[in-house]
C-alpha cells in the first residue's frame, strides 16, 4: 500500500470553508473546489515516503502494470488506473457540462491533435482521449441540475415565469411565450427540447433580455419569496447573479433539479448535461478531464461540438442506490465498467443492516483508493498495516489482498468512529451500451 497526498484544485466556484470544516484544520484563504486522488497526468497524486524511484502515482503504475492494476483491469482499460476519485466542494455554480462518449472523446482529441491545437489551450474541447462517466455522493445538502424534465414540465416553469414577470408589472418576453409553444408543439420530446435548447444556447439580445427581466422579477420577490415557488424559478436570481444574462439560467429551466441529502447518490452517464450548484460530496468518474460547456461559464463554450454530445431525451433523476453484502459493505455501483464507490462507516459496537460492524472488508477488484474523512482507521494486510487520518489516501495495488479496514485504537475511544470512501473498478457495463440509461439502481 501507498499513502498518497491529493491535488487540490483552486477553482473560482470553490467553497472557502467546506473542506477545513471536513478535516477539521483551518480554511487555506483560498476556494477550495476539488482535491484530486489518482493517476490522471493533469494532476496525479504523489507517493508519500516513495519506496522506490516513482513519486507520482502514475509514474508507479507504469513502472509494472499488471501488479498495481491487475490482469483484468489492464486488459479491459489499458495500463493506466482507469477512475478518478474527487472531494467536491461547490460554493458556487458550476457551469453547465456533459461529457463525451468514449468515441466522440477519441475522435474529437484525435482531431484537435491533427489541427495543432495546444493541450492545454483554454479552447481546447478534448483534453484526453477518454470518456467521463461519473457518480457524486452527497456528503451535505447537495443541489444539482442534472438531465432533462419532459417538455410539459419545463413548459409549466416557463408559463409560470411568464406570469411572475406580468405580476410585476413588466411585459412578458416574447421569447418565453414562443418557448412554450415549441415545447407543446407536437413533436417527439426529444425534438422538442433540442429546439429550445439550441435556440436559448445561440444567446443573443433577445436571449439576454429574457434573462434579465427574469432575474430582476425573482430577486425583485425579496429574500423571502412565496414559499409556494418552485425552486427551479427561485434559483434564476441567484445563478444570474454569478452569470449576468447567461442563456444557462433559462436554460436551467429544462432540467431535472436533483435535492441530495447526506447519504443520498446521483450518477450521470455521457450525454447528460448537468450542473452542480452547491455542496460537499464524493465524486468518482472514468479518468478523464473532458468537458464541453454549455452556459453559466466565462469559460470556453463550443456550441456544434456541444450539440453533438447532448441527449436531449428527458429523463428522471439518475439516483444510484446502495448495495449490501453480508460483510456489512455499503456499495454504490453505477452501471460503469471503470469505476464502484464503498462507503466505509466504522463503528464501536454491531451496526444497523444499512452499517457496518468495526472491521470491514475492503472491495476489490483490483487497483483500490481508501480516502479518509473522519477518524483514524487502519488497512490490514497480509503485507502491512497503514493508518489514515482525515484527508490521507490510500493506494492500494491489485496484488495486494485482502485488505480489512478497522478503527484505529484513538479513534475506538470516541463515538463517532471514523468514515472513509473505497473506489475500486466496476462490474457492470458501460453505460453507452445500453438504449435506455437507468434511473434508479
Amino acid at each position: 500500500m501507498y499513502l498518497l497526498a491529493g491535488n487540490l484544485r483552486p477553482y473560482a466556484w470553490g467553497s472557502m470553508t467546506a473542506m477545513a470544516e471536513l478535516f477539521g484544520r483551518d480554511p487555506s484563504g483560498e476556494p477550495e473546489a476539488e482535491l484530486w486522488f489518482g493517476a490522471h497526468p493533469g494532476a496525479p497524486s504523489r507517493i508519500v515516503d516513495p519506496q522506490g524511484s516513482a513519486e507520482t502515482l502514475d509514474e508507479l503504475i507504469a513502472a509494472d502494470p499488471e501488479a498495481a492494476l491487475g490482469r483484468r483491469t489492464v486488459a479491459e482499460h489499458g495500463p493506466a488506473l482507469p477512475f478518478l476519485a474527487k472531494l467536491l466542494a461547490a460554493g458556487s455554480p458550476l457551469s453547465l457540462q456533459v461529457h463525451p462518449t468514449r468515441e466522440q472523446a477519441k475522435a474529437g482529441f484525435a482531431a484537435e491533435d491533427a489541427a495543432g491545437v495546444d493541450r492545454s489551450a483554454s479552447d481546447r474541447n478534448y483534453k484526453d482521449a477518454n470518456h467521463k462517466p461519473e457518480m457524486i455522493f452527497a456528503l451535505t445538502p447537495f443541489e444539482a441540475l442534472c438531465g432533462f424534465r419532459t417538455p410539459a414540465e419545463a413548459a409549466g416553469l416557463f408559463r409560470a415565469l411568464a406570469r411572475l414577470i406580468e405580476a410585476s408589472g413588466r411585459p412578458s418576453p416574447t421569447l418565453l411565450a414562443e418557448t412554450v409553444s415549441d415545447l407543446d408543439s407536437g413533436r417527439p420530446e426529444a425534438e422538442k427540447l433540442e429546439k429550445v435548447f439550441r435556440r436559448l444556447i445561440s444567446g443573443g439580445e433577445e436571449v439576454r433580455d429574457a434573462v434579465t427581466a427574469a432575474a430582476e422579477t425573482v430577486r425583485g420577490l425579496g429574500s423571502e419569496p412565496p414559499a409556494d415557488l418552485d425552486p427551479a424559478l427561485a434559483a434564476i436570481g441567484e445563478l444570474d447573479g454569478y452569470y449576468p444574462a447567461d442563456p444557462g439560467v433559462l436554460i436551467s429551466l429544462l432540467l431535472n433539479r436533483a435535492s441530495l441529502r447526506p447519504g443520498e447518490a446521483i450518477y450521470l452517464p455521457a450525454g447528460n448535461i448537468h450542473a452542480y450548484l452547491s455542496g460537499l460530496g464524493v465524486e468518482v468518474m472514468a479518468s478523464s478531464d473532458n468537458v464541453l460547456r454549455g452556459g453559466l461559464t466565462p469559460k470556453h463554450v463550443d456550441i456544434p461540438e456541444l450539440l453533438k454530445t447532448v441527449d436531449f431525451r428527458p429523463l428522471g433523476i439518475p439516483r444510484l442506490k446502495a448495495g449490501f453484502t453480508g460483510l456489512g459493505q455499503e456499495i454504490y455501483q453505477p452501471p460503469f465498467s471503470e469505476f464502484c464507490l464503498q462507503r466505509l462507516e466504522l463503528d464501536q459496537a454491531e451496526a444497523a443492516p444499512s452499517m457496518s460492524a468495526a472491521d470491514v472488508p475492503v472491495l476489490q477488484n483490483g487497483p483500490t483508493l481508501v480516502i479518509a474523512l473522519r477518524g483514524s482507521l487502519v488497512l490490514d494486510t497480509p503485507k502491512q498495516d497503514l493508518i489514515l487520518n482525515p484527508g490521507d489516501c490510500a493506494f492500494i495495488p491489485a496484488d495486494e489482498a485482502p485488505v480489512i479496514a478497522k478503527l484505529a485504537a484513538h479513534s475506538a475511544q470516541h463515538d463517532d468512529g471514523a468514515l472513509a470512501f473505497a473506489v475500486t473498478t466496476g462490474a457492470a457495463p458501460a453505460a453507452e451500451a445500453t438504449d435506455e440509461p437507468q434511473l434508479e439502481i
